[in-house]
């Protein structure tokens, strides 16, 4: 596999120029240039498809960074501390999400069977 760093991006659905963000990040590798075109390989692409897999996940740059060091001298009881950290807070995050869904679904219930007047759902967003 050989390829040109705009086909490079498509396989991961980014941008050339996030190609660019993410090695000058240190999370990619800026490959030799011999014939003056830069060519990525199966390699890069696994790292690139890592990296947005890891921010989907809600990971920093910089613990994408981190777990792509503990994958080099393969310290998994570092990852997955890090994996549970992550959990922690993608759990806070739910149950937030949770309430606030819980209010908007109330107030919509409100502004569904209330009269004339101000809508609840404008008015608690007002407050």
């Amino acid at each position: 596999m050989s390829l040109t760093i705009k086909q490079f991006a498509d396989t991961a659905e980014v941008g050339v120029e996030t190609v660019r963000f993410y090695q000058r990040k240190g999370l990619l590798d800026t490959p030799v240039v011999p014939s003056g075109i830069r060519r990525y390989g199966e390699d890069a692409v696994k790292r690139l498809k890592f990296i947005r897999a890891a921010q989907r996940a809600g990971f920093t740059l910089e613990e994408i960074k981190e777990l792509i060091d503990l994958d080099a001298c393969q310290d998994r009881e570092r990852a997955r501390k890090m994996a549970y950290q992550r959990l922690q807070v993608l759990d806070r995050q739910i149950e937030e999400m949770k309430k606030v869904r819980d209010s908007l679904r109330h107030l919509a219930d409100q502004c569904a069977h209330q009269g004339p007047g101000v809508c609840p759902i404008l008015e608690a967003f007002v407050q």
